[in-house]
């Protein structure tokens, strides 16, 4: 039997939902695709937390032809029961996110009605294991369409429309949609960074962090992981915690980042407005922000130092990696070191092309380096290669008129950040960014029908009032 305190959540979600739902007019004219069915208004790409909270705010515009898919099992999306490997979020448990303001919605009110008040009140960070529990109830308490274990593997242009080559359990199909959101994570826009020298060892001997690891069999191995941003002092602890004998911390700078700039810009002028300033500004800003990577809380530190096996090496990018009888040989400015397995813990790349849903078109994205030279002190290489978003989160095209049709494929995930700041990839800014991102999937759809919406307003005749003579005087 359901919680009694989630059941009347879900009844007060229910009737404030259906307070707030002015104005209520349905305003889309269906479409159909190539194939005579029906086609969406926008199809999400992800179903983790921010497609969950984009799929809400399209929702509630009314725009309800929509669905979410998701290459995971449900249960599964996002990183938090899967390569997440923290205890906890890092976010201030009051921070809002996919709930777009509505309190019922709220993490404190779904942990309220579930474990009470006093749990709430005693609690410092919310586990991850209750976040996903959350955004599963989430999704079901909006009733939003979602289907699983469904990988989209390409994106092409249909008379006016955009089809999208879905994979399901090895069986391809087709779905047409007006518009299409990527929320597809970390890796939305490349994939997961792994140094060439590390790439190059046995896959026995090394993994990047976002990938299944077994670290039970690390148990009495010696171990290093190269990095030194939250991602990888989680790994790190895991492995300690499993009973590594050794774990090396590899840090290529000579200081680790304690700084968490994201707690700096979690106020609504930068969240909402980093968007609207020029391209010399939007760089200033994130070029820093993100020359810093993402600083680690207290407890983080803590789950690693409190054990005796736990090395932190200070300036040591790892310069070569040699499979020997002994292990692997790592060199580092700092010295060598021999250790039996390296975790990779290094962040994201982007590479266009490694997406096979946008291989078709990669070659026309524009990234910021082909939109905005930065003064030679701000330059870098690595930003320069994101995406350069339009107003609506929209990819842009390098050659105007190649590929038109890309305008109505919209980003939302971790690659989004140079042209909007923290945005698709983080819970501090859903609440001003999902909205932008909604109303400009809107907008869109408003301007593509208006000669339509036109007519239908020309056509529109219904009295609002009866108008009879007045009676006659006896």
């Amino acid at each position: 039997m359901k919680h009694d305190g989630l059941s009347l959540l879900e009844s007060r979600v229910a009737a404030d939902l259906a307070r707030i739902a002015h104005p209520r007019a349905p305003w889309l004219t269906p479409k159909t695709g190539p194939d005579g069915q029906p086609a969406h208004d926008v199809i999400i790409v992800g179903g983790g937390q921010c497609g969950l909270a984009t799929a809400f705010g399209l929702l509630r515009s009314r725009v309800d032809n929509i669905l979410v898919l998701d290459k995971a099992p449900a249960g599964q999306e996002g990183p938090w029961r899967s390569y997440a490997r923290m205890h906890t979020l890092r976010s201030p448990k009051d921070f809002t996110g996919p709930d777009l303001d509505v309190p019922s919605l709220t993490y404190q009110s779904w942990h309220e009605a579930k474990y009470g008040a006093d749990s709430w009140n005693e609690l410092a960070l919310i586990p991850k294991g209750y976040w996903a529990d959350y955004l599963d109830w989430f999704r079901h308490v909006t009733g939003l369409p979602v289907r699983n274990e469904a990988e989209v593997v390409d994106i092409a242009p249909a008379d006016g429309l955009l089809a999208l080559t879905v994979r399901s359990h090895g069986v391809e199909s087709r779905l047409y949609a007006r518009k299409v959101v990527l929320a597809t994570g970390q890796e939305s826009m490349g994939d997961w960074s792994f140094p060439g020298v590390i790439a190059a060892l046995p896959p026995t001997r090394r993994a990047h962090c976002a990938e299944a690891i077994d670290f039970a069999a690390l148990a009495g191995k010696r171990v290093a992981v190269i990095g030194a941003g939250a991602s990888a002092f989680d790994n790190a602890a895991t492995a300690l915690e499993a009973g590594a004998a050794e774990v090396h911390l590899l840090c290529r700078r000579q200081e680790i980042q304690v700084v968490q700039p994201y707690r700096w810009l979690t106020f609504r002028g930068f969240l909402r407005h980093l968007g609207d300033l020029d391209d010399a500004w939007r760089w200033r800003f994130m070029s820093a922000i993100m020359g810093l990577r993402e600083g680690f809380p207290q407890a983080t530190y803590d789950r690693c130092a409190t054990h005796d096996a736990f090395r932190l090496h200070l300036g040591s990018p790892v310069a070569s990696a040699i499979d020997g009888l002994g292990g692997v040989e790592l060199a580092t400015p700092s010295g060598g070191l021999t250790v039996d397995f390296v975790i990779c813990a290094s962040g994201i790349e982007i590479d266009f092309a490694a997406r096979p849903e946008l291989a078709r078109f990669a070659g026309n994205i524009a990234s910021w380096g082909d939109r905005y030279t930065p003064p030679v002190a701000e330059r870098d290489e690595r930003l320069a290669r994101f995406p350069y978003l339009a107003d609506d989160y929209a990819l842009t095209e390098r050659v105007p008129g190649a590929t038109p049709w890309i305008a109505d494929i919209h980003l939302f995930s971790i690659a989004s950040t140079m042209s909007f700041g923290a945005s698709g990839s983080s819970i501090n800014a859903m609440t001003t960014a999902v909205p932008r991102l909604v109303s400009g999937l809107t907008r869109g759809l408003f301007r593509a029908d208006i000669e339509g919406l036109w007519a239908e307003f020309q056509a529109y005749d219904e009295p609002q009032a009866v108008i009879r003579p007045p009676a006659a005087a006896g």
